[in-house]
């Protein structure tokens, strides 16, 4: 199946080109039905022989280009209306009725504040086109009103407020909100994606529209990406201010999969600068060696890594309902636990070589001994619980007396 996508430099232009390329070169065998030959990629630079031919070979076309900020209000009508007129002439002309997708918005709806849009207007003008195409040609017609597009590589201060917000959050510039209430309805690119690919297998989602609400229905005129996320501007700062808080605190927050959270996160990680790409951790250094936090949970405990020199015994002490995941990935070492009132010692070799993991018990004292003479011994520790230092729930006691 050769692909055509116009508009292939916009942001979701790029996102679906290199997602079809992914599939296309094996890299991602997630829909093992999709067999994807060639990717056109066509925008407002390419020209009128290439468009042509990419029109008389594409088995389906993406119709993604527009315009979203023109200087002149006019230029609606000429990029949402006049080159779908183009591309659908040129399918004519070569006879090719393959599906054809258009990206129009909710604005074409033209309710209530939409109604005196140049933007709807121009992109209700485009779905009336290629609505009229179908029932010309029997060609198949998906027209998608897409909400509000979000995520990676979307231009800040042009595609989204959204994106304008990771940007700025990311760079320590200012964010603006005049109404923290007012509510969006976010599409996060990747669900976009993953609609796009159902509508190549065929199995796109209908839709009606009452307003501006997107009313899911299998007899649907119209199409929609099923996944979307209605979130106040006000949770989306609050959002975007944990995350940036993350180098201080080293707490993730809940992220769940599928949430809004996660997603907005991955958007605003795609944000950050390179000198904001890597920060430093706080290392405690001894003698002995050193110990690092390197993430916290709200719920989930936390994770540190533990270094310790050659012949370094760490550790010797217990906890009441604190427990813990012992991982050695380099190095040679003992663990040993005693069960607290009793003689009842339990050991464990561990090695980088076989990496594995170990409890460490509650009611269970217990250390870390560094077999090597020559090698650090290099520990990832997980806690069920983040460290307390009002409540730390360890107390030192030797395992061996």
């Amino acid at each position: 199946m050769n692909i055509l996508v116009t508009g292939a430099k916009g942001f979701v232009g790029r996102n679906l080109c290199e997602n079809l390329k992914n599939i296309r070169d094996g890299k991602n065998r997630t829909r093992p039905n999709l067999k994807i030959g060639e990717v056109y990629e066509y925008d407002i630079d390419g020209t009128e022989e290439q468009l042509d031919g990419y029109c008389a070979r594409a088995d389906f076309v993406f119709n993604l280009a527009g315009v979203n900020r023109p200087k002149d209000p006019a230029e609606f009508k000429a990029g949402n209306f006049g080159f779908a007129a183009t591309l659908l002439e040129t399918l004519k002309k070569h006879h090719n009725t393959c599906p054809v997708m258009l990206a129009s918005s909710l604005q074409a709806t033209l309710a209530g504040r939409f109604g005196i849009s140049e933007y709807g207007l121009s992109k209700k003008a485009g779905e009336d086109l290629f609505f009229a195409y179908g029932e010309e040609t029997g060609a198949r017609v998906l027209v998608y009103r897409f909400p509000n597009l979000v995520g990676k590589w979307a231009r800040p201060n042009y595609n989204s407020a959204v994106a304008t917000f990771c940007h700025n959050m990311a760079n320590d510039l200012p964010i603006k909100v005049n109404d923290p209430s007012t509510e969006l309805e976010l599409l996060f690119i990747d669900d976009l994606i993953e609609e796009m690919f159902d509508a190549l297998e065929g199995k796109e989602h209908h839709c009606e529209f009452e307003g501006v609400n997107t009313i899911m229905t299998e007899s649907g005129r119209y199409c929609a990406a099923p996944v979307t996320h209605k979130v106040a501007l006000g949770y989306i700062v609050e959002c975007l201010k944990r995350f940036h808080g993350l180098t201080e605190s080293l707490v993730i927050p809940e992220i769940p999969d599928g949430s809004f959270e996660k997603k907005l996160w991955s958007m605003y990680v795609s944000y950050l600068p390179e000198k904001k790409a890597s920060f430093p951790l706080k290392m405690n250094v001894d003698a002995r060696g050193s110990f690092t936090e390197l993430l916290k949970t709200e719920k989930c405990g936390q994770v540190s890594v533990n270094i310790s020199k050659p012949g370094v015994t760490k550790g010797q002490h217990w906890h009441n309902s604190k427990w813990e995941f012992f991982i050695v990935v380099s190095g040679h070492g003992l663990i040993e636990e005693r069960k607290i009132g009793t003689d009842e010692v339990i050991r464990f070799e561990v090695s980088g070589k076989k990496i594995e993991a170990v409890y460490m018990l509650p009611g269970y004292t217990h250390n870390i001994i560094n077999l090597s003479d020559t090698e650090d011994l290099v520990t990832v520790m997980w806690a069920n619980e983040r460290f307390d230092p009002s409540h730390p729930d360890t107390f030192a006691e030797p395992v061996e007396s």
